[in-house]
């Protein structure tokens, strides 16, 4: 949702107009794209299908990528706002823009973490270790 609305804001304003737009209407179309396949490839349990391939890891390292990526559209975003814009609605998407490319990079950033923890196997509670212990 947040990625929707990065990309909606910047699509909404003249972005070709200027260069520094396109590079976040990439970044934020890209991983919104990806990050939609990644979903329905969870809600639809295909990688379970998939067991060979590490997902965890890869999870992690899409999540990394995205948040370094979104961290340039972000900064790329916040200085190409420009306050004197002579038409207000430009400034004012491209501002709110800015701010939800900024959410986005942190919960990226959080997902990377999690991904992390999940890829080390330290997001285990009580109760599987328990079961693991046993078994």
């Amino acid at each position: 949702v947040l990625g929707l609305l990065v990309w909606s804001l910047i699509a909404a304003t003249t972005y070709h107009l200027h260069a520094a737009y396109g590079w976040v209407m990439f970044v934020s179309l890209f991983f919104w794209i990806l990050t939609l396949l990644f979903f329905v490839t969870y809600l639809l349990q295909l990688h379970q299908k998939f067991y060979m391939i590490p997902w965890p890891l890869v999870l992690m390292i899409y999540n990394a990528v995205a948040t370094v990526l979104y961290l340039t559209a972000f900064v790329t975003c916040a200085a190409a706002v420009q306050p004197t814009s002579w038409r207000q609605w430009d400034y004012n998407r491209r501002a709110a823009a800015s701010f939800f490319a900024c959410v986005t990079m942190i919960t990226y950033g959080v997902s990377t973490f999690f991904s992390f923890r999940a890829w080390k196997g330290l997001g285990s509670n009580a109760a599987t270790s328990q079961v693991a212990d046993h078994a």
